[in-house]
């Protein structure tokens, strides 16, 4: 293990991890272009050939490096990674958000060194040293490099997997981002859970403030309000009483948009108010739409649901059914890795990719570090960076061969 700064400052993938972080493709407004080249660049000194698409607008492109596998007419794999990343308070953080300083214990501190450039860079790396072995996968390889997702992957995976290039590539298989773990495991993310965007929208009694009104839209807001939050009670005491629990494996509800009214003193015709709200894959979706739909009619009309966003639930399965499985934990156990299987806690681009017949594992090998995506001073060590190529180097052919 090294344990001197300068051996770190001198390591070749650590100084191409380094340019990546500091390009400062961070929204909003993400300009795209030095992400491209700097990938091109890496393409050339990998060897491969590269594509740049454009599933919606030329400014949202995806780039696309391809290693030719020895059988390419099997189904192909991708390992996929964003080039985006969330925004940044500068005053908040210890470093400069973009400047990938290594300090003495070699954190290397950058928006996106643990969501996700890390590994983006540590699949180019592992692909580096599996060439220079002479190895070549029976699968083609595709590295993936796609924008928005942080913005929901709208102009970026959830249009690239519906055109024609996507489908000329033949996947059989996807390998995207996980989650850090502070322990000495590693998370491995086969579903996400259902997400739902429900907007609704209250009308009632409107009059003088100074008066008791009755169905007024604001009654009707209490009471569906009170029955979604105890509701949402149920579910932090299941994360309360079962430490095997994580956020992953409940369904969360949060008001998160609350809108109406004009003036202090006029009681308003019309409140809107949205939920996030993230449905655990053992929880009856339809279920929950039904009771959601009855709390609404107790309130005597006057209520209106609008799915602003209403995804279906897509699970990978684990078992002898999915050959990329197998061969994905014959590569863990290989490394002598402990790992753990769960439920995203948010979402990614593998919703897409399940969402078109595809399965797909969401892993980030980052472990006894804090979870610090979207965080302050997010940094990544850079022994763990390192070692995380080298269980990259494992893993793709383990998958690859499958």
């Amino acid at each position: 293990m090294c344990t001197c700064p300068e051996q770190w400052k001198n390591d070749e993938e650590i100084i191409i991890f380094q340019e990546y972080l500091r390009i400062p493709s961070v929204h909003p407004d993400v300009d795209y272009t030095a992400c491209v080249e700097f990938l091109k660049r890496q393409a050339s000194n990998l060897n491969l050939p590269v594509d740049v698409v454009h599933p919606v607008v030329p400014s949202k492109p995806v780039v696309i490096m391809k290693w030719l596998g020895q059988q390419p007419e099997l189904k192909s794999i991708i390992l996929n990674s964003h080039m985006d990343v969330v925004p940044v308070f500068p005053e908040k953080w210890t470093h400069e958000p973009f400047g990938a300083h290594i300090d003495a214990q070699g954190r290397i501190y950058a928006r996106g060194s643990q969501d996700m450039k890390s590994v983006g860079c540590q699949y180019m790396a592992a692909v580096r040293a599996l060439k220079a072995s002479g190895y070549q996968p029976k699968r083609t390889v595709y590295l993936t490099f796609v924008p928005d997702e942080e913005t929901g992957g709208h102009m970026g995976m959830a249009e690239f997997v519906k055109g024609d290039y996507f489908k000329a590539m033949n996947v059989g298989f996807s390998l995207d981002e996980g989650i850090a773990s502070e322990d000495d495991t590693y998370p491995v993310f086969y579903a996400e859970r259902t997400l739902w965007q429900l907007r609704f929208k209250f009308s009632g009694t409107s009059g003088h403030g100074s008066l008791l009104h009755k169905s007024t839209a604001g009654e009707k807001f209490h009471h569906v309000m009170d029955k979604l939050m105890k509701f949402r009670e149920t579910q932090v005491k299941l994360l309360a009483e079962d430490s095997s629990l994580q956020s992953g494996d409940v369904t969360t509800l949060n008001l998160t948009q609350l809108n109406g009214g004009v003036q202090s003193n006029v009681v308003p015709p019309v409140l809107e108010a949205t939920f996030d709200i993230r449905i655990a894959i053992n929880q009856n979706a339809d279920a929950m739409e039904h009771q959601i739909r009855e709390w609404c009619n107790e309130v005597g009309g006057g209520v209106e649901l609008d799915f602003t966003l209403k995804c279906p639930s897509v699970v990978t399965r684990l078992d002898d059914s999915n050959p990329y499985w197998l061969g994905f934990k014959k590569g863990l156990d290989e490394l002598g890795l402990r790992t753990h299987t769960r439920v995203f806690p948010g979402a990614t681009d593998s919703f897409y990719v399940r969402q078109v017949g595809i399965p797909a594992l969401g892993f980030s090998p980052i472990n006894n570090t804090p979870v610090l995506l979207h965080n302050h001073d997010e940094y990544l060590g850079a022994d763990t960076y390192l070692y995380g190529i080298q269980v990259y180097r494992k893993l793709i052919p383990s998958i690859a061969d499958s």
